[in-house]
């Protein structure tokens, strides 16, 4: 199994000459697998500032569906690697958060973007109710 510091070393290049070519590129992923204990942060924010560095989105995605149940150790984990992302130029994505994680936050006052929803001030895409069968989308 190849590390991220190995995968982000090895997707690291030089700019071609000229004009960059515009393609749609998706983030790097880091996947938290739980428990994380505090020996293991450290190298986590060495993580996400070494996908940063070849990533121009700015923006790595933090899968944390497998951190198992959510606790002050995973908010404090969150904390940190938003913080380390914010040092490095960008920011971290949330992948697959457990509602109860996300109320976690909510409660502690930390906001995070999360992968599916709506930017905050953006509409929801392609989001329709109809009031009755028959009746136009409001």
């Amino acid at each position: 199994m190849i590390s991220v510091r190995q995968r982000a070393a090895a997707m690291s290049y030089g700019r071609p000459a000229g004009l960059p070519h515009v393609d749609a590129k998706t983030p790097a992923v880091l996947v938290l697998l739980g428990p994380v204990t505090r020996d293991t942060v450290p190298g986590l924010c060495a993580d996400v500032r070494a996908l940063l560095e070849g990533e121009e989105a700015g923006v790595v995605v933090c899968d944390v569906g497998g951190l198992g149940p959510p606790g002050l150790g995973t908010v404090d984990l969150l904390a940190r690697l938003q913080l380390a992302a914010r040092r490095a130029g960008g920011r971290i994505r949330l992948r697959d958060p457990d509602p109860a994680l996300h109320a976690l936050l909510d409660l502690v006052g930390l906001r995070f973007e999360v992968e599916g929803q709506a930017e905050e001030g953006e509409p929801a895409l392609s989001v329709e109710e109809e009031v009755e069968p028959g009746q136009p989308a409001v």
